[in-house]
């Protein structure tokens, strides 16, 4: 699944050495000449090079790799995770929305309700797909399998990747901003486990809209933020080449979303990105799902409606002061 045609600046190095490793391979198997000393060579440079590059990432770097346009989304996890996927479509009020998908499907031996957000590999797919931004009537569309989830009790997962909402006036005409906060309420109040996992970008009330959860995970090489890089840096610096800088003081990495309670597990991923091993990644995110899903399973459905609320309550910092004349 690996793109090779598409580099980031700081792999440069690997696709380097990658190369090399390629070329030394066609000489052997041409020429028949032993170079198995200079392949192993090479190979334990790249490790450590990938381990060195990988594991010291800064922010935007993530941001970057969780725009790899071979990255993973919602279809590809959800071809390897559940079985018996049965999509269903539209809100019932104006149309179906490509930008979300979701249905019923078997997660180990549980029915359970899947749904996430759905970008396209090409300009084609991405005009189907709206660029993973849904409009108002995906959020509903969403909402409504979420309701009939709860109505045959069945646990719910959500696959969160978009850079937001969709801002177009068709969208504002029909209330998108309204469509959301619908979502943010009444997820709150559903009676069965909610289980959400940022899987690339989580960009503001578009990732919320599906994202009120009794456990949100992220994958290692994804952000969940109130705005875009971009969106920072243009009103904060009035230059969105500031993007960098915005990534570093937005503190969106996972371990800081991790530390200050917003997400509850991070999910680890192939070396270079899930766009490196589809299946792999599948696996952990597979694993991870399948642990938060047997412990929700355990609560009744008042400690699991305490157990949301508190979680969403206990998020961030404040001070009470007392008002005196």
């Amino acid at each position: 699944m690996e793109d090779s045609t598409y580099t980031l600046e700081f792999e440069k190095p690997l696709r380097e050495l990658e190369k090399q490793l390629i070329t030394l391979q066609k000489v052997s198997e041409d020429s028949n000449v032993d170079v198995s000393k200079e392949i192993k060579a090479i190979e334990s440079k790249l490790e450590q090079l990938k381990s060195n590059v990988y594991s010291d990432l800064s922010p935007w770097q993530r941001v970057q790799l969780c725009r790899h346009p071979k990255r993973p989304y919602a279809l590809d996890y959800i071809e390897r995770i559940v079985s018996d996927f049965e999509e269903l479509h539209g809100d019932r009020r104006f149309k179906d929305d490509l930008a979300i998908v979701g249905g019923t499907a078997i997660f180990e031996g549980q029915p359970v309700m899947i749904l996430g957000q759905q970008k396209g590999r090409n300009t084609k797919e991405n005009l189907k797909r709206n660029f993973g931004c849904p409009n108002p009537e995906g959020y509903r569309k969403a909402l409504r399998l979420m309701q009939m989830a709860e109505k045959f009790n069945l646990p719910i997962i959500t696959l969160v990747d978009t850079p937001g909402a969709y801002p177009g006036i068709g969208a504002e005409e029909r209330h998108v901003a309204e469509a959301i906060a619908v979502n943010i309420r009444d997820m709150s109040a559903l009676s069965v486990p909610i289980i959400s996992i940022v899987i690339g970008e989580g960009g503001s009330g578009g990732a919320l809209g599906i994202a009120v959860a009794d456990t949100v995970m992220i994958l290692e090489n994804s952000y969940y933020s109130v705005i875009s890089p971009e969106g920072c840096a243009a009103i904060l610096w009035k230059d969105r080449a500031a993007a960098p800088k915005a990534a570093e003081a937005l503190k969106f990495s996972p371990e800081n979303l991790k530390e200050l309670g917003v997400v509850d597990t991070i999910i680890s991923e192939p070396a270079g990105g899930a766009h490196r091993d589809y299946d792999l990644a599948a696996k952990s995110l597979k694993k991870e799902i399948k642990s938060a899903l047997n412990k929700l399973l355990k609560l009744d459905t008042g400690a699991l409606l305490e157990q949301r609320y508190s979680k969403f309550r206990n998020m961030g910092v404040f001070e009470e002061q007392s008002v005196t004349d």
